[in-house]
């Protein structure tokens, strides 16, 4: 049986400092939220609108222990990963969610103008 292509890439904002942890096991987990900003001009229009999705995003093993050292809130990263759907049970209610396990995160340094002197 051949697998389908799930492979997911993007880049954007981490919307909070990951949150590092360990299994039983002492496999590290890390997750993140990350805003995608998307600017399109409105249908029939000159004007420019602008949406912001977000993304959860998981990670494990020596990639989840870099997140947790390294980024901070704010930071734009690229994230390279696959979807998978999280589920879980709260309240004796089935609930889940689409998110991304990432294989890597990577900070994305921006280069700003230097100011007139």
């Amino acid at each position: 049986m051949a697998n389908d292509m799930n492979d997911y890439k993007f880049t954007g904002n981490l919307t909070r400092d990951p949150e590092l942890r360990y299994t039983q096991g002492g496999t590290a987990i890390a997750e993140v939220g990350v805003a995608i900003n998307r600017s399109f001009k409105k249908h029939g229009s000159e004007e420019w609108e602008e949406k912001t999705s977000f993304v959860d995003v998981k990670a494990f093993g020596k990639q989840a222990e870099n997140m947790g050292q390294q980024l901070t809130k704010g930071m734009k990263v690229l994230v390279e990963g696959y979807i998978e759907q999280d589920t879980w049970e709260k309240d004796g209610q089935k609930r889940s969610k689409l998110m991304v396990t990432a294989n890597r995160v990577q900070e994305l340094v921006t280069h700003k103008k230097p100011k007139d002197g």
